[in-house]
């Protein structure tokens, strides 16, 4: 039987959570704070589509969609790709300082959690507990492991087997769609 997102999702979801385990009181992930929904970041094609599927069905929609628009409008004239369809170039240079204080649109300003927490992209669902990084460092959000020593950090590192399956099958949806390459959330829900 064919692998898909939402076999993606649970295994993420196990992946963090046992890693959420091991990290314990170092974790200081919860409702309401919202730090990692803060400055814009790449999200895949596959992402973009979960996203959308909520938002179209979302009783929150018409304030997400207020939000989508002011956020296109704030960072078209600066965005780091194609403003018309949305891509992001990943070899300008530009984005590495691209609108880092932008909060994401689907964070709801008054409560500071997330409007389609259940879609949300695999980079949100990652961020906190610590991730292997391309420089083979470990990464972690700054408000978490504040006073953990390296070895406690190490000890609750997110088994990053998902990452290949999430390639996988982004890559099949960017075939089977024709979208190809990273986005933006506001692009997204456009």
């Amino acid at each position: 039987m064919p692998v898909t997102d939402q076999d993606l999702i649970q295994i993420t979801t196990a992946a963090l959570a046992s890693s959420a385990e091991r990290a314990g009181h170092h974790l200081a992930c919860h409702a309401g704070c919202h730090q990692c929904c803060i400055g814009v970041f790449p999200i895949s094609q596959l992402d973009a589509h979960r996203l959308r599927l909520a938002y179209e069905v979302s009783p929150k929609r018409a304030a997400i969609e207020a939000r989508v628009q002011d956020a296109i409008k704030r960072l078209s004239p600066e965005f780091p790709g194609d403003p018309v369809t949305g891509l992001l170039d990943p070899d300008d240079p530009a984005f590495e300082e691209f609108a880092n204080d932008e909060p994401c649109p689907v964070l709801d300003p008054v409560t500071g959690t997330c409007d389609l927490y259940e879609a949300r992209p695999i980079p949100c669902r990652t961020f906190g507990p610590p991730m292997r990084t391309e420089d083979d460092g470990l990464a972690v959000c700054e408000l978490c492991f504040t006073t953990a020593t390296p070895e406690e950090i190490a000890v609750a590192e997110v088994d990053p087997t998902f990452l290949s399956l999430e390639e996988e099958l982004n890559a099949e949806y960017e075939e089977q769609t024709g979208k190809h390459g990273p986005t933006l959330i506001a692009w997204a829900l456009r």
